[in-house]
């Protein structure tokens, strides 16, 4: 079960994180990985991990948030059967606090560089007669997070096209659902509480990780075990459909 052996995915943010994990478990499950990344240092290490493993990748250094360079990356590969868009960045603030210049650029990355790597891939997923696309929202889109305007707004916006992808490609065999994670222990959490919480970072680690009501974060590995039975054969009766993971956050926090 839950093997894709002759499939090509791209995983936009491949090189860390939670598409660090999706891109491991997708190559062992026999699928043909390339990450997008603008980190080429982090994507090159995913990449060797995932050959040494016996795994196929690659990686292509790309901007999401132009549509030219991502339709470049399309057109280079042989074929396509599942995209996951993974890459993402967060900014703190509320509405009256965050400055234009950050909120455009959170628009850009994960709203438009989500579209942008959507508009490349239905062609080539038509060419397949069918494919499937995974989009990473966030427990931010289905229930206020203090000081995430901008971030909570480009989430939201990724459910709404989640759901309109869905319906507009329901014949011509694309699925698209959405995963949405609450707090996940990725090296970005680390580094957002160092930055932010010097000397007290296991403190707010620990004051973060309680936020869920399971009582810590997830791991990023087991997002992807979610990322890939939605992008997984098993799941061909699923679309236009979002997956809270999040140790309860949604529906237990009161």
């Amino acid at each position: 079960m839950f093997t894709l052996n002759n499939k090509i995915a791209v995983i936009t943010g491949g090189g860390s994180g939670i598409g660090r994990a999706i891109s491991q478990l997708f190559a062992r499950q026999g699928a043909a990985v390339h990450i997008i990344d603008l980190d080429q240092q982090s994507a090159a290490d995913t990449v060797t991990e995932i050959k040494a493993g016996g795994g196929t990748a690659s990686f292509h250094p790309c901007d999401i948030s132009k549509q030219a360079d991502v339709k470049k990356v399309f057109e280079s590969l042989h074929g396509l059967d599942i995209l996951v868009n993974n890459a993402g960045i967060a900014n703190i603030g509320k509405a009256d606090t965050t400055k234009e210049e950050d909120f455009d650029k959170v628009v850009a990355v994960n709203i438009k560089g989500a579209y942008n790597c959507i508009h490349c891939a239905i062609p080539e997923l038509r060419k397949k007669k069918g494919g499937i696309i995974l989009n990473m929202a966030s427990v931010a889109a289905l229930s206020g997070i203090p000081d995430r305007f901008a971030y909570s707004t480009s989430k939201g916006a990724i459910l709404a096209m989640t759901m309109s992808v869905a319906k507009d490609y329901i014949h011509e065999n694309i699925r698209c659902n959405s995963v949405s994670p609450a707090r996940v222990h990725t090296p970005f959490v680390d580094g957002f509480l160092s930055k932010n919480y010097p000397g007290k970072e296991a403190e707010m680690f620990e004051k973060l990780s309680k936020t869920q009501p399971i009582g810590r974060m997830a791991k990023p590995e087991e997002v992807a075990a979610l990322a890939l039975y939605l992008c997984s054969d098993e799941a061909s009766f699923i679309t236009g459909c979002d997956y809270p993971i999040d140790g309860g956050f949604v529906k237990l926090n009161n």
